[in-house]
């Protein structure tokens, strides 16, 4: 394809405001660490705004399209003239080689489910220099503080600002080989980096990724107990697992998966999330609120927000109930806010109910492996000591 070409297609597909606004801005270095549906998509996003993208995954299944096809086929669904039709991309390298993506990288993206996050802070600790920004996205809860606890334990000195986003950016799904579909795009995503100190590094780098679409929170509590895919998934999945299990058609997760009586259970659980951060003292909004803010869905209520999101619109249900819904969002994000909970004296039934249906589901105590305060290197810690570690990087005598 063709400078002029590409250029073309760009202004048809993409609109002129999306191919010029990419322009005006340096483009960065940065390494895509993990090629799965979000992965895929970012790595696909970022390369076609300019950036030198390198896409890193520790098996070569998932790349092994990307390198048959010599790129990514990446097609986008929303206003401003993306009209869902395909573009074709080519990441600057995609490999298996964790050292040829970090080296030289400014700005880490790591996208990968949460349980993931130990390991790939393992693979990246012999690997990253001083100045590096590392962001998880997401962190899911305590995300940022298991990474850096992982990083120091490997023996990683390197000055490396590790951070978090509350979400991911897209909803978004590889759709075949090398093929990957956005189907909407959050209008704000908080972020925090560790310690929230650091904020200014961070927003540096991913506001020439992403103009204006990352927010810097007060900390990475903040984005941790925004983490709005605690709510949703695991209700959802959990209170349809007949319907899973025994339904060969299939539905859509949110927009048909969300029921009147599972919504109600999905309050319960938002409204345990908030009591928390209101015990922190950490700001917060209902996951109703959320849902207008980050893709401007305005409904009387959150039943009618779930099924009036458009970004939401076609997502299929999981085929299966060893998904990410549960094995993820039980142990990374459920399990923490319940500890967290017991820590702070806020009682979590409804968490804790979910918690131990998943355990029961899957045969697997999710308490005993999952990110307890223990983890998180906060058992024990008072309310001043825990914002002090988060805020500035010290801890209280």
């Amino acid at each position: 394809m063709t400078k002029s070409t590409r250029l073309s297609e760009l202004l048809d597909r993409f609109g002129p405001s999306a191919w010029f606004a990419s322009r005006k801005r340096r483009p960065l270095s940065v390494a895509v660490m993990g090629a799965g549906n979000g992965g895929l998509a970012m790595a696909a996003d970022l390369a076609l705004a300019g950036h030198r993208v390198r896409l890193y995954n520790r098996g070569s299944e998932r790349l092994a399209p990307v390198f048959a096809r010599g790129g990514i086929e990446l097609s986008k669904d929303g206003p401003a003239g993306e009209n869902g039709e395909p573009v074709f991309v080519r990441p600057e390298l995609v490999t298996t080689d964790p050292a040829a993506a970090i080296g030289g990288a400014q700005l880490l993206m790591v996208v990968v489910p949460a349980i993931g996050h130990r390991q790939m802070a393992e693979r990246c600790a012999p690997h990253l220099t001083d100045g590096q920004v590392v962001v998880l996205n997401p962190g899911r809860t305590g995300g940022a503080l298991e990474f850096k606890a992982t990083l120091e334990a490997a023996g990683c000195r390197a000055d490396v600002v590790v951070a978090e986003a509350s979400t991911f950016l897209f909803a978004a799904r590889a759709v075949g080989p090398a093929r990957a579909r956005i189907h909407g795009t959050k209008r704000r995503v908080t972020f925090a980096a560790l310690p929230a100190s650091r904020n200014p590094e961070v927003a540096a780098l991913l506001d020439r990724a992403y103009p204006g679409r990352f927010v810097p929170a007060s900390s990475v509590l903040e984005t941790s107990l925004e983490n709005i895919g605690a709510v949703f998934h695991p209700a959802i999945t959990l209170l349809n697992a007949g319907r899973i299990e025994d339904d060969p058609t299939g539905f859509e997760f949110y927009r048909q998966g969300a029921s009147p009586s599972v919504v109600r259970i999905i309050e319960a659980v938002d409204a345990e999330r908030c009591r928390i951060a209101l015990a922190l003292g950490v700001p917060h909004v209902t996951a109703l609120e959320w849902m207008r803010r980050s893709y401007g869905v305005n409904a009387p209520d959150l039943l009618g927000a779930l099924r009036a999101n458009p970004g939401y619109a076609g997502i299929p249900a999981p085929s299966e109930l060893q998904h990410r819904y549960l094995t993820e969002d039980i142990p990374a994000s459920l399990v923490p806010m319940a500890s967290l909970g017991h820590l702070l004296g806020v009682p979590t039934p409804a968490i804790r109910s979910l918690v131990d249906l998943a355990s029961s589901m899957h045969g697997l105590d999710y308490f005993t492996v999952g990110r307890t305060v223990e983890r998180l290197g906060l058992d024990g810690s008072s309310v001043a000591e825990i914002m002090s570690q988060v805020l500035e990087g010290s801890e209280v005598a």
